[in-house]
């Protein structure tokens, strides 16, 4: 008797460490709708949203990675537009996601959500993305009540090797990666793979919800 294919949609997974999730779902019973601003989904758009998960109907889990250009600075300093935007993506891109799927979600599925190490370590000059990724894990564990018996979860990653750091000239990027190495209890820097385990994890982990996974290295620890 064929086992019923389990169906993921992935928002954000056409790089990164969503790409990265979006290798290790993959396998002979799955699934894998992936999605992103580069296949055309823009999440921002309450309609785009909307169309994309009737075009897909009933699936089991659904997990969003995609981020957001945050920009650095003092509050005195950070153009207020240039926060909001970065809150509309991140932040309101992943409301509108879940608020939309969760109708199409079947029984025994999970929602995973993404914030990040700042939101609880303390670094000046980051009040935008300490504050987008804080919002996300509040909102995770009330999700985890409101949708239950849906299971809604969060994994909050460090300094990971992405994409996101291309665009630093590679004698910065590797001098960040220096110093992070040896900051950090485990003594190197983080990989898409090593986060994409937490993913898994909380997917496939029936009694988990309203947890926040950290993976940053042991950066919160001091």
């Amino acid at each position: 008797m064929k086992t019923e294919q389990i169906v993921y949609v992935l928002i954000g997974g056409t790089s990164g460490i969503g790409a990265e999730l979006a290798k290790q779902l993959e396998h002979d019973n799955a699934i894998v709708h992936v999605a992103s601003r580069k296949t055309g989904l823009d999440i921002c758009n309450a309609q785009s949203v909307c169309d994309y998960f009737e075009n897909i109907g009933a699936f089991d889990h659904l997990i969003v990675t995609a981020g957001s250009y945050a920009p650095a600075g003092k509050v005195v300093d950070v153009e207020v537009s240039q926060a909001q935007s970065a809150f509309n993506t991140k932040f309101w891109g992943t409301i509108n996601s879940v608020k939309h799927a969760v109708r199409y979600i079947k029984k025994g599925g999970s929602i995973t959500l993404t914030s990040g190490m700042l939101s609880r370590k303390v670094v000046a000059n980051t009040y935008v993305k300490t504050a987008i990724n804080a919002a996300m894990e509040a909102t995770t564990k009330v999700l985890a009540k409101e949708l239950a018996p849906i299971r809604v979860n969060a994994v909050s990653p460090g300094l990971i090797k992405t994409e996101a750091y291309q665009g630093m000239n590679q004698y910065d990027r590797d001098t960040l990666y220096e110093r992070t190495k040896n900051s950090l209890p485990v003594g190197k820097v983080g990989e898409v793979s090593d986060v994409a385990k937490a993913y898994l994890l909380l997917i496939n982990n029936s009694y988990m919800t309203g947890t926040v996974i950290d993976i940053d290295g042991g950066a919160l620890l001091g």
